[in-house]
């Protein structure tokens, strides 16, 4: 067994432990399940109580309990029972900025221990109303925003969950529902376990499915996200903090944005990942981007079984240098293996209440992007047993970018831009487009245009060692056509 695996066998038996411990009904601490009644101060007196003597199980039964506000104290475990539903209050007016997170929440936790979410009940934050509720304030003079379309802000819409700092968490077998803001959110916080829960995550503007910010030790598996934004997300706000030692396996996620997502705020860094058994569908961007723009690390990722049906982009990594403020920011020992997805025409994401951008035109469809800097060079790229199928049909009277070195030379670095696979607009290959890299292999690897392109398949650029072992090309009506084309690039080895 692996250190990773026996690591994570302890935190499970400590927390399989702490969840033994007694019930508490939340119902004779005088909290009304009627839908109407907001309990915000009696579960808060309720979860104090039960930290205060010695920790267990707060239990909520069947039945709607209203809150605003609360914090989930040391040793507690909130168990939602069948039919239990913990509804946010859709008064803004009920929900506090931490002081220390400045951000808004329903459920709290700030440097507490052994806690948790478990049952097969539902959070419910109403984030449609509430938000919309903020608004009305906002424009009642209430309170001071920057309206941005008339939104408010993401820090000031409560999420259904944010956790700062705490050591031992479990997440199981819930429901999360439409938050005002992201969905939950796990802060610099140690053991971290979430399982089979169910995220519909699309009710406002910013609806991720879960996030995860500089943590060390996570699990997410057997879980399903129905997302506005971001499926899973990765982040790291702090320069001296990184997020490390996750695995994620057995999901499904559907979004208006990305599937798996490093970043985008990416200071510190990400290390040490195992994303097995993930599938994406109906997606607007990437199934899976690993974005480190911000002077962080990416490094020692192993991604394995990946299914991805109608994104809009498959494999999208880049290095930028927007907010590294001096820092150096670098992306390796990235192992992509035993991935299917297909490219459609269309936009992915059609009929969301919320989809993404249209996006700025002409454009042919996007290849996958492996992109770094000149001076920050992505290293030890491998993609082993990929097939991806294209719609090809790139048009070069819509839209034209040739393969020339003047043509390739002039498109630029965009070192400061915010990290998406379509912002370069048009690119000169169909299938993969990789630029300032080292030590990258395609290893098995079949690309299928189910329509003739006038790209290539394969555009490589300042890349110092590439191999393309066993790399198949379909595309109609292109017997004698070059599918792979180099500029500035050498050590290629093509087998």
């Amino acid at each position: 067994m692996s250190k990773i695996n026996i690591y994570f066998s302890i935190v499970f038996i400590l927390l399989a432990t702490h969840l033994q411990a007694k019930d508490y009904n939340v119902s004779d601490f005088g909290a009304k399940a009627d839908g109407t009644t907001v309990n915000t101060r009696t579960i808060q007196r309720a979860i104090d109580y039960v930290s205060e003597n010695g920790g267990g199980r707060l239990v909520f039964q069947v039945g709607n309990y209203v809150t605003g506000s609360i914090y989930l104290k040391s040793n507690v475990t909130l168990h939602l029972e069948p039919g239990a539903t913990i509804l946010g209050s859709t008064n803004p007016l009920d929900y506090v900025i931490d002081p220390k997170i400045k951000w808004s929440s329903m459920i709290f936790a700030v440097n507490q221990e052994n806690i948790g979410i478990t049952g097969k009940g539902t959070i419910n934050g109403r984030g449609f109303t509430t938000a919309n509720n903020l608004v009305s304030l906002i424009h009642r003079g209430i309170f001071e925003d920057e309206l941005l379309l008339d939104r408010p802000r993401e820090w000031r819409r409560p999420e259904n969950i944010y956790f700062r700092e705490c050591v031992n968490v479990t997440i199981t077998g819930i429901t999360l529902r439409d938050p005002a803001s992201w969905n939950q959110t796990y802060d610099q916080c140690k053991n971290v376990y979430v399982d089979g829960i169910y995220v519909d995550s699309k009710a406002y503007w910013n609806n991720d499915g879960i996030d995860i910010v500089d943590c060390d030790g996570v699990t997410i598996k057997n879980s399903y996200f129905d997302a506005a934004d971001d499926v899973i997300c990765f982040k790291s706000h702090d320069a001296k903090s990184i997020c490390q030692n996750v695995v994620v396996e057995n999901c499904v996620g559907r979004s208006s944005a990305n599937g798996i997502k490093f970043g985008t705020v990416s200071r510190g860094g990400f290390r040490n990942f195992k994303i097995k058994n993930v599938t994406i569908f109906d997606t607007f961007r990437s199934a899976i981007t690993f974005a480190a723009v911000d002077g962080g690390i990416i490094e020692d990722i192993e991604v394995d079984s990946i299914r991805s049906i109608n994104t809009g982009n498959v494999i999208f990594l880049r290095i930028g240098d927007r907010w590294s403020s001096g820092k150096q920011p670098s992306m390796k020992n990235v192992r992509i293996s035993n991935v299917y997805a297909e490219v459609p025409m269309s936009k992915p994401d059609a009929g969301y209440n919320y989809e993404g951008p249209v996006e700025d035109n002409p454009r042919n469809i996007s290849p996958a992007v492996i992109f770094g800097l000149p001076d920050h060079k992505i290293e030890d790229v491998v993609l082993k047993n990929i097939e991806i199928v294209y719609p090809g049909a790139g048009n070069p009277l819509y839209a034209y970018r040739g393969t020339s070195q003047t043509e390739l030379d002039s498109i630029p670095d965009m070192r400061e831009r915010y990290p998406e696979f379509s912002q370069w607009k048009e690119l000169p290959a169909w299938g993969f487009y990789v630029r300032h890299a080292d030590g990258v292999v395609f290893d098995n690897v079949r690309l299928v245009a189910e329509k003739k392109d006038y790209r290539p398949s394969i555009v490589i650029d300042n890349v110092d060692g590439a191999t393309f072992r066993n790399v198949e090309f379909i595309e109609p009506e292109s017997k004698n056509k070059k599918q792979i084309i180099q500029n500035r690039s050498k050590n290629v080895t093509i087998q």
